[in-house]
């Protein structure tokens, strides 16, 4: 199978290459390269793509139409993953212009040119914050949406186009919503990666709200199976899927069990406005869809992707 995916020197994006890669099928991958978040860290994402003989790449911001018309004509793929666009809830206050350009304009641009193309199935990334704070968990995707800030407002006007366009269009559009995703190539400004650069460079951790969080983690490598097995899964024109273990976790929980075998120093700080105190999914509606049962438990990965962290020098990118 001929795919391109967006966002391909991303976290998901790559992760999600590298498993398709394996399996024989021809990538077509493109990213703007945006410094949202380190380049070298990118850099160092693309040269595992760039080993297999079926990968392609292309430099692209997908606000540019023109220059995204012309690389999809080429490809003639069969497919897209639509894994582009800014992240980052808290970055969301301070430029919110950049999350419309990106997430809408660029995700417009993309469904046009499928469209334009005959492109029938596009498979995209929403995000679990457009339940927003809610108190009714867990999570189902037919629950009411409560979005509590730019971001999450963008991931829900994502669904609504792809909403709309699944009506005038032959394109099939599946929605992923994902919740908190952990892994090998992961973003530095997660969670997980910035506890690791901290134990390493001996410098302060800060928790947030005194890790009075709970979230829902799911590794990569199961979010990379799940689209897989997606990616010829017969389903209706618009569907929605939370991508979550339904299991969620107490940060400072996960920050202790850490501290018991590195060293961390822990400075505790107040909530951020933009955080979301809770994230909990109801995963069954995407197990009876797809038969997926066995995914990863999170403890048992911690200290190996802080291994992985450290053999890879990921504190230095």
């Amino acid at each position: 199978m001929r795919i391109l995916i967006t966002g391909v020197t991303g976290f998901i994006g790559t992760n999600t290459a590298l498993n398709l890669l394996k399996k024989k099928h021809i990538i077509y991958g493109l990213d703007n390269f945006d410094e949202f978040n380190s380049i070298k860290l990118k850099k160092f994402r693309l040269s595992k793509l760039k080993k297999f003989k079926n990968f392609n790449f292309k430099k692209i911001d997908i606000t540019n139409k023109k220059s995204l018309d012309n690389f999809i004509s080429i490809c003639k793929v069969d497919m897209i993953i639509h894994l582009a666009g800014q992240a980052g809830v808290r970055y969301s206050y301070l430029n919110p212009s950049k999350y419309v350009s990106s997430n809408i304009l660029g995700f417009l641009n993309l469904v046009f040119s499928a469209k334009k193309n005959r492109i029938k199935r596009i498979i995209y990334a929403s995000s679990s914050s457009v339940y927003g704070n809610s108190k009714k968990f867990p999570l189902k995707e037919n629950q009411e949406l409560n979005q509590i800030n730019i971001y999450a407002v963008t991931k829900m006007l994502n669904e609504k186009i792809a909403q709309t366009y699944s009506k005038i269009s032959n394109i099939r559009f599946i929605g992923l919503r994902f919740f908190t995703i952990y892994g090998e190539y992961g973003r530095p400004d997660m969670f997980l990666f910035k506890m690791f650069k901290s134990s390493i460079t001996k410098k302060k951790f800060y928790l947030n709200n005194h890790g009075n969080h709970e979230r829902d983690f799911t590794y990569v490598n199961d979010v990379s199976l799940i689209i897989e097995k997606l990616l010829t899964k017969r389903l209706t024109s618009n569907i929605i899927f939370n991508i979550c273990s339904n299991n969620p976790e107490n940060i400072l929980k996960i920050t202790k069990l850490f501290k018991k075998k590195n060293d961390l120093k822990i400075k505790y700080i107040k909530k951020h406005k933009a955080d979301i105190l809770k994230t909990h999914g109801d995963n069954t509606k995407l197990k009876r869809t797809i038969k997926f049962k066995n995914f990863s438990n999170f403890k048992d990965n911690i200290f190996k992707l802080y291994k992985w962290y450290q053999e890879n020098n990921i504190s230095k990118l």
